[in-house]
């Protein structure tokens, strides 16, 4: 059993927090130390070298190189940096080192202050095995298991039974987790999820648990001082997850019956009681209908922490700070009420319409929205690397109530455009505005099982945006047709301008513009065009007889079209002339995203099968493997395991099969 001692440690006051990480966690807690009177101190790696948590904090040091292993995850590097600036407390954030025992026990160790729960809390927590036996010691309810001594595959089959989760007992995230239906596909999975693990946690070891279909992911949030007082701050709903990551997080969970709450969070206090917890931490949930499962807990602050915040009123890193420098809770359980609804929608370099793979790049236009809570760090003209995690930012709305709160997020999704790097802001509006979360129809497996659920279809307003802003920008300075990026300018014009594009998904129009006449004429019909203005490359158009507004950008070979959340890129075919690209070409493997390769699994010469696995690479916390289009012979190979490649690059060729 983990220790419950509550015996206080001497208070202890800092007045300088290194922050170890990066990105919108950073700035969150460097603002809420310059809030509170706390020196602020970041740290960087040479891909964040102008970042703007480094911009923001009081003192910055660079940490090592871009690739997280040499900086934000280097235990030395990261305690130097202390020692260098004076730092007398660490603030791990989220991700990265947050959960490591190994690294709270170097900071202790080092005389600091580490915010947030023990090492041995840590450890005992951190691993789902120990957790779990944690749980059942503090009453809670488990979902059912196999032995844990259980080696045999065969035999934990039985024991568990159909559908099956199997899952790292280090770690978090949805790393090393794999469902299985069938006895035949368990190997493979064990196989995948323990290689997965093993290079995300440095531990393979594997838990074999009864996968519940069609639950609610609910999580609470507790905070608890030395004193041995403990509180909940009630619950969120996190059941909106594709591939087990979160996607759209919203408090309180309204999908859930009173029973039920009551019991998730008396027995989320129960479990940290139990282990003697101190700090913010979350006790993670599964619920299907009256019953609900012990999940795991997260020994940290959370991703969707704002929405928590929102509902009620308490600021979760102050309380952070408070309980770090031996403060007792300046509240009891009955003074926690909730107010409200709050809903957040996590922004991620991905591509929602090409199996969501990470995306890399510079994003040339990034407009957050106004009218709601944006924690995000992401600024027009920084590039976006490979070498963390793909979230960009989070969008947090509020409101009277979950469909208030829900409108709200709509209305700021619609403001957000990304320009020059694909994002899923898009599939989140569509996703916030379905009829399916609208009724808090979705479960944990909803997404996954709903893959086309949301299609890309490019209306007829983003069409507009991008035939009249190109035409106005070739008749503004005709001899530079292909150069001209910067949209809307005035001067004299000819009234009729034929432009050429091609949607997202294919589909090519030529349409005839009309600046002086306002109207735009296509193979389907004609609409009336009047332009309202254009301010900072915002273009605002009456169409018909409604008005729409889209942030556009004009580059030499395509129009760039920020529309109610989606971002459309439209090809210009007469922008490539001859030398249009013939990427994708029979028997061409190319890299579906810019990345690593991990593994070259064939060598030339090599007689493959169709969708036969020819090698492995990883970019963003994400695996893929590169499959053969068809049966043939590997002819070419142009990379080795090691070796970064961009988006597009051509990795494999293959020849196929001689019919004869």
């Amino acid at each position: 059993m983990a220790s419950r001692s509550n015996t206080p440690r001497a208070a202890t006051r800092f007045g300088t927090v290194l922050v170890a990480n990066r990105g919108e966690i950073a700035l969150r807690v460097i603002r809420a130390a310059a809030q509170h009177g706390l020196t602020s101190v970041a740290v960087y790696s040479d891909a964040d070298r102008g970042a703007a948590h480094v911009r923001e904090a009081d003192v910055a040091v660079r940490i090592g190189p871009a690739p997280a292993s040499a900086s934000y995850l280097s235990i030395p590097a990261l305690l130097e940096a202390a020692a260098q600036t004076g730092a007398d407390a660490v603030h791990p954030g989220y991700g990265f080192l947050s959960e490591r025992a190994a690294f709270a026990r170097a900071v202790t160790d080092a005389g600091l202050v580490f915010i947030g729960p023990s090492a041995d809390v840590m450890d005992a927590m951190g691993r789902k095995d120990r957790a779990r036996e944690i749980a059942v010691a503090a009453g809670v309810p488990v979902v059912p298991a196999a032995d844990s001594a259980t080696t045999d595959l065969d035999e934990v089959a039985q024991q568990v039974g159909f559908p099956l989760l199997v899952k790292a007992a280090a770690g978090g995230g949805g790393k090393g987790m794999r469902i299985v239906r069938e006895v035949a596909d368990l190997r493979d999975a064990v196989a995948a999820a323990r290689r997965e693990a093993l290079a995300a946690f440095g531990d393979d070891t594997m838990l074999f648990e009864r996968y519940v279909e069609n639950g609610r992911h609910i999580e609470v949030q507790i905070l608890a001082d030395e004193y041995g007082h403990v509180v909940h701050l009630h619950e969120r709903d996190c059941s909106v997850q594709r591939r087990h990551q979160k996607v759209v997080e919203e408090a309180p969970a309204t999908a859930i019956l009173g029973e039920v709450r009551d019991l998730v969070t008396s027995a989320a206090v129960s479990l940290a009681k139990e282990v003697g917890y101190v700090n913010a931490g979350t006790v993670e949930f599964l619920v299907s209908g009256d019953d609900a499962f012990f999940l795991e807990m997260n020994t940290r602050l959370q991703v969707e922490h704002p929405v928590t915040e929102l509902v009620t009123g308490l600021d979760l890193v102050a309380l952070q700070f408070a309980v770090a420098q031996g403060e007792p809770l300046p509240f009891s359980q009955e003074d926690i009420g909730v107010s409200g609804h709050a809903i957040e929608a996590r922004v991620y370099a991905e591509d929602p319409f090409h199996g969501f793979l990470p995306q890399a790049g510079v994003a040339e236009v990034v407009r957050w929205p106004g009218r709601a809570r944006v924690d995000a760090a992401l600024e027009s003209g920084q590039r976006v690397a490979t070498f963390y995690d793909p979230m960009l930012g989070k969008i947090i709305a509020s409101g009277a109530t979950r469909e208030a709160a829900r409108r709200a997020l709509v209305a700021a999704l619609d403001d957000t455009a990304i320009l020059g790097l694909t994002s899923n802001v898009g599939f989140l509006r569509q996703l916030v505005g379905s009829d399916a979360f609208r009724s808090s129809a979705l479960d944990t497996a909803w997404l996954d099982a709903h893959p086309d659920a949301f299609p890309l279809s490019t209306p007829v307003p983003a069409w507009c945006l991008a035939a009249w802003s190109l035409a106005a920008a070739r008749s503004a300075d005709p001899t530079q047709p292909f150069g001209i990026g910067d949209g809307w300018r005035s001067g004299a014009r000819p009234s009729d301008v034929p432009i050429e594009l091609t949607a997202p998904e294919g589909d090519t129009r030529l349409l005839r513009v009309d600046l002086a006449g306002g109207e735009i004429s296509g193979p389907e019909s004609a609409r009336e065009v009047r332009s309202l203005g254009e301010s900072d490359g915002t273009i605002r158009l009456q169409i018909d007889a409604e008005v729409h507004e889209g942030l556009v950008l004009v580059r030499p070979q395509e129009v760039l079209v920020a529309y109610r959340g989606q971002t459309y890129a439209f090809a210009r075919p007469d922008a490539f002339g001859p030398t249009r690209s013939t990427a994708g070409a029979s028997g061409t493997v190319t890299a579906p995203m810019p990345g690593t390769v991990l593994a070259v699994n064939v060598s030339a010469g090599t007689r493959v099968q169709e969708g036969e696995a020819l090698g492995v690479m990883e970019a963003m916390k994400m695996e893929l493997a590169l499959k053969a289009p068809f049966a043939g012979t590997v002819t070419e190979i142009d990379v080795e395991a090691g070796d970064l490649v961009d988006l597009g690059a051509r990795l494999f060729l293959v020849t196929a099969e001689d019919p004869a």
